[in-house]
């Protein structure tokens, strides 16, 4: 078994895929009006499917916790903090990562992250 894609729930699934590729880059695939395919350095895939009703997480809220969300690593955590916000992200007021890692929303209210390499790493132990 291997896991191909993570779908996301949202109300526009073209304007979404558009707003991960302006910082992630990839390719955009099967873009209509019900789903999108974003395909990330060939065989990372996130797809974007339209829902009726769409009710993005609260954050934080531990009455209604975060049922999925997104990390990514990255080199420069100011720089891709600003490329993110360019892209349309906004910045969480609750921040619990201090240095290592922010919070953002993205256009549809999905939390995401965004890492230094050393807080993406994998842990030395396993379990």
């Amino acid at each position: 078994m291997m896991l191909f894609a993570v779908t996301i729930d949202c109300p526009d699934p073209a304007g979404l895929a558009r707003f991960y590729q302006q910082f992630l880059g990839g390719d955009l695939y099967s873009t209509n009006e019900t789903f999108a395919a974003l395909t990330i350095e060939g065989n990372v895939r996130l797809d974007f499917q339209r829902v009726a009703n769409p009710r993005p997480p609260r954050w934080p809220d531990p009455g209604a916790p975060q049922r999925l969300h997104l990390d990514f690593s990255v080199d420069d955590l100011d720089a891709a903090e600003q490329r993110v916000l360019n892209a349309g992200a906004e910045l969480a007021e609750h921040q619990p990562g201090g240095r290592r890692f922010r919070v953002f929303f993205d256009p549809a209210g999905h939390p995401f992250c965004l890492a230094d390499a050393a807080t993406a790493a994998i842990p030395d132990e396993q379990a």
